[in-house]
């Protein structure tokens, strides 16, 4: 397919959560929006390949900011999308004594300070887990979301708009303006559009496009990522398990496959490289289709059985392979921050980069701002 018009107000690169929200918000403010994806189906990169968690602040207690803003954002989602998201399963927070980097008390006071209901778990909960190298568990608050029912969510709504969609279609180049001038590669098929601005919403791809529309890139550190898919053990079939800070692993139910994802801060990455000035930039796409994929599972349930010993009997189905794509900041103090780059490298072209799926919102008032809208 190729576009139906040869000038939109908005054009969006990615069409993954990020991108059919903010092109949605647009259009209904008036704008004609055209979304680009690259793939062949919305919704299946970055958006699909994580551990579906709808983040309520936890995650975060050596970023404040990152928290309160998780805080805020969690009622906002499970609000707007509550047939995509599932939270009849029990979450429980573990704090590790070995290598952590917040004790218990530190970890209970930020649940204080940021809100976030944090109880000491039932005894029975805390005897699943080594004394040794656990030092309190507790019960807290957190929901996972369907990816596919999200995907489906965000179709409908994207189909009650003026909003046109184009899957298997590449943004390729970006040329100075006004308008700006749009290279798109649509089903092998080169097509130029017009766009009065642009939204580069491609997570892991930005610096690519950015490169090939001769645009400094950003500073970004990219890492291929596994989530091991598992059958958990009886124990574990209605919970869900983190274990932090430091010696952190996760165990969360992904809906959609009625499975749960197993990851860990050592064996989850399996290597990195960073976007720089003056050196070419790698294609995250291509890596990520050549890699082998070998699967680091073993090792994550060896290392995660010594907190929680009964994963040993957790059973390995199939992995989730992504290029997870971070902000330097986000080495510092494990935060969060929305990558939002107006006007970047020419006026009216915008990169959007968010880490978690919550982040939405905060690019969304960005954008409000922006435009003067707020």
């Amino acid at each position: 397919m190729t576009p139906k018009h040869e000038h939109y107000d908005v054009l969006v690169a990615g069409g993954g959560f990020f991108g059919l929200y903010i092109g949605e918000f647009l259009a209904l403010h008036g704008k004609r929006v055209l979304i680009c994806e690259q793939g062949p189906r919305l919704m299946r990169r970055a958006s699909y390949n994580n551990q579906a968690r709808v983040h309520s602040g936890y995650h975060y207690p050596r970023s404040l900011l990152t928290a309160m803003r998780s805080c805020i954002s969690f009622p906002k989602f499970v609000a707007e999308f509550p047939d995509c998201v599932v939270s009849d399963f029990e979450k429980y927070y573990a704090i590790g004594k070995i290598l952590g980097k917040v004790n218990a008390r530190q970890f209970q006071r930020f649940c204080d300070l940021i809100g976030a209901p944090c109880d000491p778990a039932p005894s029975r909960i805390q005897a699943m887990f080594s004394p040794h190298f656990i030092e309190a568990v507790f019960s807290t608050r957190e929901y996972a979301f369907d990816a596919d029912k999200l995907c489906s969510a965000m179709q409908a709504r994207l189909q009650a708009t003026s909003v046109e969609i184009l899957t298997n279609c590449a943004l390729e180049r970006v040329c100075q303006g006004p308008p700006l001038s749009a290279e798109l590669r649509s089903d092998g098929v080169s097509v130029s559009v017009k766009a009065d601005e642009v939204y580069n919403c491609t997570y892991s791809h930005i610096n690519y496009l950015n490169a090939n529309s001769g645009i400094e890139p950003i500073p970004l550190k990219h890492e291929m990522t596994e989530m091991a898919l598992v059958t958990p053990p009886d124990a574990l079939a209605d919970k869900g398990i983190t274990v932090m800070c430091g010696p952190f692993f996760s165990i969360m139910p992904f809906p959609h496959l009625g499975l749960c994802t197993l990851s860990h801060v050592r064996y989850t990455p399996h290597y990195e490289w960073h976007d720089k000035r003056d050196v070419p930039i790698l294609d995250s796409y291509r890596i990520h289709g050549e890699d082998p994929k070998q699967t680091h599972f073993t090792s994550m349930q060896l290392d995660a059985s010594r907190y929680l010993p009964c994963l040993q009997g957790c059973q390995y189905r199939d992995s989730l392979w992504e290029v997870k794509t971070l902000l330097p900041a986000s080495e510092i103090d494990d935060s969060r921050p929305i990558l939002f780059k107006t006007n970047y490298g020419m006026n009216n072209f915008h990169c959007i980069m968010g880490g978690k799926i919550d982040n939405v919102y905060d690019v969304v008032e960005a954008i409000k701002q922006m435009k003067g809208w707020a």
